[in-house]
């Protein structure tokens, strides 16, 4: 690795598996210090012990990311452990299915609650101490190719969500542009993580319908970020940039 986030101080929430590991072990190879932010405090524990030893350092915070004040208590854990922030990767995520005609409100609010919700209030958190350092930064959201099109009938709450995402992407960039902060978001199509193996979808029906014939990794979303996060994006901001092996070409 390039080495270029050297110096830097990030923050991933739901870094623990998954998108967010990959994303997570990208950071540290290039020399970041990240605040691996998850629900799951003992995945986080270990991947922490996994990465230990590498350019950056990695400290873990157990939490929730749809409580109203977790964007508070994140950001001031990283200032505190860091001394600073330049970047925040909203990855954390959940995609319970239900057809909507069967769909409970508790499910919505749940999804609703940690996807887009607790997105925002992190991202304002977030905003506000690079806003108070005065050094710009960078805010990265993790959305879907769901945002633009339904991959499957059980997913219209986490597709909904992942729109709004796209949509507060664009807004929060406009926002912060004159603090020099840019806003993007990375939108996935189908990536082989733990979750997706879980929830058992049929990965060869996904594989047929993707140009690249492959399942994503981790680290295909993992290096999109990386390049948000360096000063080779800094002339982009409120874009959305689609990670799919071509799967809406189709």
């Amino acid at each position: 690795m390039t080495g270029r986030m050297t110096g830097k101080v990030v923050i991933v929430t739901g870094g623990a598996l998954g998108i967010g590991l990959g994303i997570v072990r990208r950071f540290v190879q290039e020399g970041a210090g990240v605040l691996l932010v998850d629900l799951n405090e003992k995945a986080a524990q270990a991947a922490a012990e996994k990465l230990a030893g590498g350019p950056g350092r990695v400290e873990v915070y157990p939490a929730d990311v749809a409580a109203e004040d977790t964007g508070e208590r994140v950001v001031a854990r990283c200032v505190e452990a860091f001394g600073g922030l330049d970047v925040l990767v909203n990855n954390a995520g959940i995609f319970p299915q239900a057809p909507v005609l069967q769909m409970t409100p508790a499910l919505l609010d749940r999804v609703y609650q940690v996807n887009l919700k607790g997105l925002i209030l992190i991202a304002k958190a977030a905003a506000l101490e690079m806003v108070k350092e005065g050094r710009g930064g960078r805010i990265i959201n993790i959305a879907s190719i769901d945002a633009f099109r339904p991959s499957m009938v059980g997913l219209a709450a986490y597709d909904a969500s992942k729109g709004g995402v796209v949509m507060f992407t664009k807004s929060l960039a406009l926002e912060l542009a004159p603090h020099k902060i840019t806003v993007n978001a990375v939108a996935p199509g189908a990536i082989y993580t733990e979750g997706v193996t879980e929830a058992g979808a049929n990965l060869e029906a996904f594989v047929e319908r993707i140009p690249l014939r492959r399942m994503g990794k981790p680290e295909d979303i993992a290096g999109v970020v990386a390049f948000l996060a360096s000063a080779d994006a800094d002339y982009i901001t409120g874009e959305t940039i689609v990670v799919d092996g071509g799967a809406l070409l189709t």
